[in-house]
């Protein structure tokens, strides 16, 4: 008979010969004989009733109806798996299966009507309700809890055969063999997912990720070449580029002064010193970022309504587009604590519930006050780097500069290696280094948080967790650049009377060039070190633990063990299956669209890591992990609306770091109007002259004595000299008003206002117009949808009236035979 589940218990009754070898290989061994594997099988009555009570859809006869082509398929099919090793799935018109109408189904064979998948999903409802304790009026039931409390060690549906050799029996279809190879394997890389045989093998909910996955990575390639574009065109240009050759040439960039960047310890400084980092500089913070940035909020509406249109294509492929939650079945934990006695709205039948309407007020309440208080804890994380790159900026300035004045070897790295730079890349380490130990201990969090709100069922579980995860790690990985790209260097002051924080370290500065460097700094390292550390854990971790398994329990010929006990020695998957995966992209689409205006080679960065992704993942819960119970899932979830919400977020960041974080918007200002008469003698617009114009002018008379820089560390070519230079639109000290913001500051900060409204406005209308033209779901499919749901209800009409026909022929033949009247005519 088929195993549809199996359950792995240890028997302490039994004997334990004594074994030779290590502690550990003995004690394996030693359990290993303890094990009792019960292989659970459903017969056919019982799957036909609980098909009815899961509402699963089953076939009633094959699909007549033309399929729809394209010519997007039309170029994809070559890079799909033959036809000849992946069979094509026939289609069917299908309808909710009903016990009673059995003879309205496809039923060819009883063993092949319903599929492993669904075999394995209506064992594991019926054991995750099997009672197995009554006290009092307490009844205990769920294997759950039992696999909890150790009573049971495992618990899982079986793989359909070894993953790197085809079976030999001729009845096993080799699903497992045929998704390794043509999917999983490194070799296919370049192949489109097999994403029907992924769906009936797992099931519709890893389906979905996979195939929300698989067209995430294809959008991401339009997205990166275009972003390579950019990033070419800026790194062609920064040679010639007005600042840059400015900033470097001697005659401007080396006779200008700037003043110290902190208290008494940080030198003056000659602003050439910056060549190399404001050459970086013009390679992101171009006219092409600024296109990029409109694109990119372009794409990311395309890339959420075509998925939309696929999402429906697969719903309908799938049999989900009539998936209802009210169709779910309540959680067992949900099930177990139902207490209370309710009204149901529309039923208007009395139910059992868990809590009051006040309970769940307060369980509520007490969430979000958790949540609120991590939240702040995270914040404070935050503060606490932001306090570190203070201290060390003023360590780096004092120390840092010497050390390469004074030692050779580092001669060459003088231009490269500044205070600042020094700062930011150790700050964005630490940064990374605390977001992985806090996301660890906020997975905890969040987890306990939602199991104490009780949610009714697993959907409605996992959407509560999806959202207070993702605003844990929102939080977490993003406020740093947030900090960088919005808040770093906008409230110094000037050097005469600068802003201090906690009183005492005095508040960061941009370089000469802004910020935008910084920032790219940041997202390079997040991104690269988070995609490295996840594929790195993803990989080894598993992989490491079932070679260790295998090792200690000295088995001689893999071929000899029944297939449950080689699947016991498999990972379990765990209770979340694709929540983390689905958290790692949805973090990764937020680097991709949020501050994509400062770091155009993002999206060229996930592109090949969603390569890796995918292969990774699928060749994990293809050979490392026990094989997951199938799940129905109509859409990608809670993960949707959260999408949503960071594409119409990053057209603001987008448009804000283009604004107040690069330096775009006060060149054009000068260009367009500080260049010509009356601010100038020119005539013809240019941005020659630019950085004088950049650059305020400060008495050094007007030092305080705490913040002037002392004698020792004053270069030795600062000889009467009056005046540093520093970043800033004021005016100089000769001036009536000086030191108080300029025309030009008013001028620039009208401009970036007005940038930001028109370009959000113009971007938003834009996003709206593509939406509203482009519909969630094709004309075609719709019409599709109708025909079979028409053609459905004429078969299982048809189908009746036979059935009907069929019972009462004997009686009808009695009837005339009984009747002697030749024109009353009884025939059916």
């Amino acid at each position: 008979r088929r195993i549809d589940f199996v359950l792995v218990y240890e028997d302490e009754s039994k004997s334990v010969s004594e074994k030779k070898g290590s502690v550990m290989r003995r004690r394996v061994s030693q359990m290993d004989e303890k094990l009792v594997y019960v292989k659970v099988h459903m017969p056919f009555e019982v799957l036909c009733t609980y098909a009815e009570v899961l509402h699963i859809k089953l076939p009633i006869q094959p699909n007549d109806l033309a399929p729809q082509s394209s010519a997007y398929n039309c170029f994809t099919h070559h890079f799909y798996p033959s036809e000849d090793v992946i069979a094509k799935e026939a289609d069917f018109f299908t309808a909710p299966f009903q016990k009673d109408q059995l003879k309205c189904f496809w039923v060819k064979d009883r063993e092949q009507f319903f599929t492993p998948a669904m075999r394995s999903r209506m064992a594991y409802y019926i054991l995750s309700r099997a009672p197995y304790d009554v006290k009092g009026n307490v009844k205990k039931f769920g294997f759950n809890k039992l696999l909890d409390g150790g009573v049971y060690k495992a618990a899982y549906p079986l793989h359909d055969c070894r993953f790197n050799v085809k079976s030999k029996e001729p009845d096993c279809p080799n699903e497992r063999f045929l998704l390794y190879n043509e999917w999983a394997h490194p070799k296919s890389f370049y192949k489109m997912q097999p994403l029907d045989l992924i769906r009936k093998y797992f099931g519709e909910k890893i389906g979905m990720y996979f195939a929300w996955l698989g067209f995430y990575t294809v959008m991401l390639t339009l997205a990166a070449a275009v972003g390579l574009g950019c990033f070419i065109y800026g790194y062609t240009t920064r040679e010639t580029s007005t600042w840059s050759k400015e900033v470097c040439d001697p005659r401007i960039g080396g006779e200008i002064v700037m003043c110290p960047q902190c208290d008494e310890i940080c030198p003056y400084w000659r602003l050439n010193t910056t060549c190399e980092s404001s050459k970086r500089l013009c390679i992101f913070d171009n006219y092409g970022t600024l296109v990029f940035a409109i694109f990119m909020s372009v794409w990311v509406t395309l890339f959420l309504e075509f998925w939309k249109r696929y999402q429906a294509e697969l719903e309908h492929d799938w049999d989900t587009v009539e998936f209802l939650q009210q169709e779910e079945q309540p959680r067992p934990e949900y099930e177990a604590k139902c207490i209370y006695e309710r009204v149901n709205p529309v039923t208007q039948e009395t139910e059992k519930v868990p809590y009051t309407a006040c309970g769940k007020c307060m369980r509520v309440s007490c969430g979000i006050g958790t949540v609120l208080f991590w939240v702040l804890l995270i914040i404070a994380s935050v503060v606490g780097v932001i306090v570190y790159r203070l201290a060390m900026f003023i360590t780096f300035s004092s120390k840092l500069r010497s050390e390469l004045n004074n030692r050779k070897e580092l001669e060459p790295f003088k231009e490269y290696v500044t205070p600042q730079m020094a700062t930011s890349i150790t700050a964005s380490i630490i940064s990374f280094i605390i977001i992985m130990i806090l996301n660890s201990v906020y997975e905890k969090v969040a987890i306990w948080i939602t199991d104490f709100e009780l949610p009714r069922t697993k959907t409605e579980y996992e959407n509560s967790l999806t959202l207070k995860m993702f605003l844990f790690q929102f939080v977490n990985y993003y406020s740093s650049c947030f900090y960088i790209a919005f808040f770093k260097g906008k409230v110094v002051g000037y050097p005469g009377q600068p802003v201090y924080w906690l009183g005492s370290l005095r508040n960061e500065e941009c370089d000469p060039g802004g910020c935008l460097t910084e920032l790219t700094t940041q997202l390079s390292i997040i991104m690269t070190g988070k995609a490295v550390w996840n594929n790195i854990q993803e990989v080894l971790l598993p992989w490491v633990k079932n070679l260790m398994f295998r090792h200690c329990t000295q088995v001689g010929s893999e071929k000899v063990i029944p297939r449950w006990e080689q699947d016991y020695r498999l990972q379990p998957i765990g209770k979340l299956g694709l929540f983390y995966e689905y958290l790692e992209m949805v973090i990764q689409f937020g680097f991709v669209t949020l501050f994509v205006a400062s770091f155009p080679l993002a999206p060229l960065l996930a592109l090949f890591n969603n390569l890796c992704e995918i292969r990774v993942d699928a060749w994990k819960i293809t050979t490392q992990f026990r094989r997951v119970v199938p799940e129905k899932a109509q859409d990608i979830g809670a993960w949707q609306p959260i999408l949503q919400g960071v594409a119409i977020l990053a057209v603001a960041t987008n448009a804000a770091i283009i604004a107040f974080t690069s330096d775009m918007i006060p060149r054009l200002v000068y260009y367009w109007a500080f260049s010509v008469s009356p601010y100038s003698d020119g005539s013809d617009h240019t941005m020659t002259g630019y950085i004088n114009s950049s650059l305020s002018v400060f008495n050094i008379a007007d030092f305080k004595e705490t913040i002037r820089p002392s004698e020792e560390i004053t270069p030795y070519w600062f000889n009467n000299i009056t005046t540093c230079r520093y970043r800033d639109f004021r005016h100089p000290p000769s001036h009536p008003n000086q030191y108080d913001f300029s025309i030009y500051y008013w001028h620039v900060i009208a401009a970036k206002l007005a940038f930001m409204i028109v370009v959000e406005h113009i971007v938003y209308f834009t996003k709206f117009m593509l939406s509203y033209m482009i519909p969630d779901m094709p004309e075609a499919l719709k019409e599709q949808i109708k025909r079979e749901r028409y053609l459905t209800q004429v078969i299982l009409h048809e189908t009746n009236i036979k059935h009907f026909k069929e019972l009462m022929k004997p009686i009808a033949d009695n009837l005339q035979n009984e009747i002697e009247e030749p024109e009353l005519d009884l025939t059916l």
